[in-house]
């Protein structure tokens, strides 16, 4: 089979890696790819919302099954566009996007069919919003409703930082949002779920946690992921069929009924408290760098795994892990994510040794001349697997020891709740 990969992260780098594995590929491409993508797959640069141009790459390159790797295009409809076109593509519709692509949306779809998420209130108006939080108190936690590369969400510790915070959204700090979402403060533990769902059937496609400040200990600003870790031992059977029965099942089923039956990857954002999930947040793809975790776990083919969710066949399938724990660093660019460093070379890559257990995957990096430089803020992920979450730990850190970056930096505590726990 011929498969393309949309996308140019640590994410997309992982998801090519894992389809190269496979029997049944015959050609992989990755637009618009990156640096680490060239190695194992045909790059094709291209602007992934630019959808006529896509198309026709992929009708040129006679492509079997197209994934869908970040959240941007999909919100704007690109399985739309694709499917329109005969093209086989995985992913969910325009509207289904709307999962993650508007936390009002997502929030109202809770409310309709009582599914276990933070109380909220959702505003377009500063004094209503300013209301809202004074009568509430801190801590409450405000969002953007759009799009917001996983910095629209700021946990505010007095009513000043919301109220500064709620301003900074209406007066359009993020261009994909206009509206606010002020939601209660849940105390808790935050599991990642994943399922992969076809319009019929999901199965369980793994679990993590993942450290999204960008501080030691977990401090500082959101990021888009600074690390993860794999399986998460907070996920029990107990508490993976509450999350099954209370939130999955009715927000699948609510979009069935809708007319807009949910495919491809799902990500369940929660919050565990006093062992019940609460629905934080839907990504409608998978995370990053979760992805990365999951994907040295898998055991499984991937092609096959796809290929069974296109056919709506996804039961039929039985998804195999690798029973060994895994841990993803993320090397960000200095400044990240504020304003950061970009071009610099990192040096020493190719002289690092990879395999099964260990692998480097790229993010915001291209080749220049058989040098690699950085074009991101999160530019490296350093992936490892071994037999407990401090040996998986250990083994990244020497690897980034290895690279000869000076603009780079990377928390030392990833996966410290379960290590230190121990």
């Amino acid at each position: 089979m011929n498969l393309a990969v949309i996308g140019s992260g640590g994410r997309e780098h992982a998801i090519c890696y894992k389809l190269q594995q496979s029997p049944k590929l015959k050609k992989l491409i990755c637009i618009p790819g990156n640096a680490g993508t060239e190695n194992i797959a045909k790059n094709i640069k291209e602007d992934i919302s630019n959808f006529n141009a896509l198309y026709k790459i992929i009708k040129k390159q006679n492509i079997d099954i197209v994934i869908i790797g970040p959240e941007q295009p999909l919100v704007e409809g690109i399985v739309d566009y694709l499917s329109k076109r005969k093209v086989k593509v995985f992913g969910p519709d325009k509207y289904a996007s709307k999962l993650e692509g508007s936390k009002a949306f997502m929030k109202n779809l809770c409310k309709k069919n009582n599914i276990p998420t933070a109380k909220f209130g959702i505003f377009d108006n500063f004094s209503k919003a300013t209301n809202f939080i004074k009568k509430n108190g801190a801590p409450i936690v405000v969002k953007a409703d759009g799009l917001a590369a996983g910095k629209g969400v700021t946990v505010c510790s007095t009513i000043k930082e919301a109220l500064k915070s709620t301003k900074e959204i209406l007066d359009g700090k993020f261009e994909s949002s206009n509206r606010v979402i002020l939601e209660e403060f849940l105390q808790g533990e935050e599991l990642s779920y994943f399922a992969i769902v076809d319009k019929k059937n999901y199965s369980f496609f793994g679990s993590a946690q993942d450290h999204k400040r960008v501080g030691e200990g977990d401090s500082g600003p959101n990021t888009g992921g600074m690390g993860a870790y794999s399986p998460a031992p907070l996920l029990t059977k107990e508490i993976e069929e509450k999350i099954k029965n209370k939130i999955l099942n009715p927000t699948l089923e609510a979009l069935r009924k809708i007319g807009h039956p949910y495919k491809g990857f799902l990500y369940v954002g929660l919050m565990i408290k006093k062992n019940e999930p609460y629905l934080i947040e839907y990504n409608i793809r998978m995370g990053d760098p979760e992805c990365q975790t999951l994907m040295m776990r898998l055991e499984t083919d991937l092609v096959k795994i796809v290929d069974c969710a296109i056919k709506n066949k996804i039961n039929k399938l039985k998804i195999k892990w690798n029973k060994k724990k895994s841990i993803t660093i993320v090397l960000c660019a200095l400044g990240y994510p504020h304003k950061y460093i970009r071009n610099s070379e990192i040096k020493n890559l190719t002289n690092i040794l990879t395999n099964k257990n260990a692998q480097i995957f790229h993010a915001g990096t291209y080749k220049n001349k058989n040098k690699i430089y950085s074009s991101g803020g999160r530019v490296l992920n350093i992936t490892t697997l071994s037999k407990s979450f401090l040996y998986a730990r250990n083994k990244s850190l020497k690897i980034l020891k290895k690279i000869n970056w000076v603009d780079g930096f990377f928390r030392k505590d990833i996966g410290w709740r379960v290590i230190n726990n121990k």
